[in-house]
């Protein structure tokens, strides 16, 4: 019987991962610069902590996480992790990082689950790259990280991309613009899906997330939460967009972007493509999250963050052709029994200094040998047989040329190790 992977589950092949570890090593340069370091937790927790994080009402909650009963005597409910922020908060209450240094700034990389139906740029295992601080309020911290993924961009080559921004309020401001929008609400009931019908009755503000054009055309006429905001909350979204005036292209004040978890609070944003991904084209998003570190037991500190999906920005990448190539590949071919040892001991020591070797493990001709180098992509071969080595010497051939040079055994690590080391990349 042939197995197959299970739907909505993708395998990263050679070819793909490449652009994958791209992502990865760029987002782990950037987010040194701002001096964020790095956390990694449970792909499995308690269920508990993401219904008290996210909100029972939520999509994620109801219907898109992976939960089953432990075998312990409680029959323990467990999820794998559906986001990264709940399981980030939780460890640093847990851990009590806050009383060993008051802020923080923490990024994660890793594997999310949600049962969602499967389309482009949108599976049911998919990858994240998050960033959270913990510990400020003001609205410099705001503006840092949607700086940082512009720069993250940037070092990507990633071009198009359209930051929305907004304003959701607090608990003392919030409360007024849901009941005004209630009461907009009301009046429409008949004309909502069934979703947002249900939503109206527990958490309203996700009608307007609502992606069915239907909904999307009622709510257009909606009153707007950048009315409604006190004035604390007004003054901190000024100062973030005040802050990021020198963006180019300027951020896009959305005033009907609220995003769909129960923690935010006051800034939201999402970063979307401008082609490339369909209707699946927020690359990263996130906001501010003040109140969650308090309701998962900690202490009152405040919380701010963003994920980014890595295979819809590799998705964006590769249609968009944004490419680097990998380092250059030395092939080693030999012929006899001491050659073998002679070239198995050099690619040792090739590949401590970062060059790119390869090389075979059985007796092959040596034309046998060249077609595999040329297989594997191999910028040049090293050839090295009985003549070569009572000579002392070894032929490197470059293959695209068909240039053949003559390496002395004496200095050929240094001889290789420049033009194929790492800076050949």
């Amino acid at each position: 019987m042939k197995l197959t992977r299970i739907k909505g589950f993708s395998d990263v092949p050679p070819g793909e991962i490449e652009l994958w570890q791209r992502i990865e090593q760029r987002a782990v340069q950037v987010f040194a610069a701002y001096n964020f370091k790095e956390i990694r937790v449970p792909i499995l927790e308690k269920s508990e902590l993401f219904s008290r994080s996210l909100g029972e009402s939520t999509d994620v909650i109801e219907k898109e996480m992976y939960t089953f009963a432990d075998r312990d005597a409680k029959a323990t409910l467990l999820s794998l992790r559906p986001e990264g922020t709940a399981g980030v908060v939780r460890a640093y209450v847990e851990g009590k990082l806050h009383q060993v240094e008051p802020v923080r700034k923490l990024y994660y990389l890793g594997p999310m689950f949600r049962r969602e139906r499967p389309q482009k740029g949108r599976l049911r295992q998919f990858h994240q790259i998050g960033a959270e601080v913990f510990g400020r309020t003001d609205p410099f911290v705001d503006a840092e990280l949607l700086l940082m993924l512009r720069d993250l961009w940037e070092e990507l080559g990633v071009s198009g991309t359209v930051l929305e921004v907004n304003s959701i309020g607090c608990v003392e401001c919030r409360p007024g613009y849901r009941a005004a929008l209630v009461a907009f609400l009301e009046g429409r009931r008949g004309e909502l899906c069934a979703d947002c019908d249900r939503r109206l009755e527990t958490n309203p503000l996700r009608v307007l997330d609502c992606k069915r054009e239907s909904c999307a055309g009622i709510v257009a006429a909606a009153p707007s939460i950048l009315s409604h905001l006190c004035a604390e909350c007004r003054q901190h979204f000024d100062s973030v967009l005040e802050l990021l005036k020198d963006m180019r292209p300027e951020p896009v004040v959305n005033h009907r972007l609220v995003r769909g978890l129960d923690y935010y609070c006051r800034t939201t944003f999402e970063w979307k493509a401008g082609t490339g991904l369909g209707s699946q084209n927020t690359v990263a998003a996130g906001g501010r999250y003040d109140g969650l570190v308090q309701s998962l037991g900690g202490p009152p500190v405040a919380g701010v963050g963003f994920a980014l999906g890595v295979e819809r920005l590799a998705l964006l990448l590769s249609e968009g052709g944004a490419s680097e190539p990998a380092a250059a590949l030395l092939y080693l071919a030999w012929m006899g029994e001491e050659a073998q040892r002679w070239t198995f001991a050099l690619a040792q020591r090739l590949r401590r200094r970062g060059v790119r070797v390869d090389l075979d493990g059985e007796t092959r001709s040596l034309k046998s040998q060249m077609r595999r180098a040329d297989k594997l992509g191999a910028r040049a071969v090293l050839i090295v047989g009985p003549d070569e080595m009572t000579k002392g010497r070894a032929v490197l051939r470059h293959m695209a040329t068909r240039e053949q040079i003559e390496v002395d055994f004496a200095n050929v690590d240094d001889s290789l190790a420049e033009p194929f080391g790492p800076a050949s990349a």
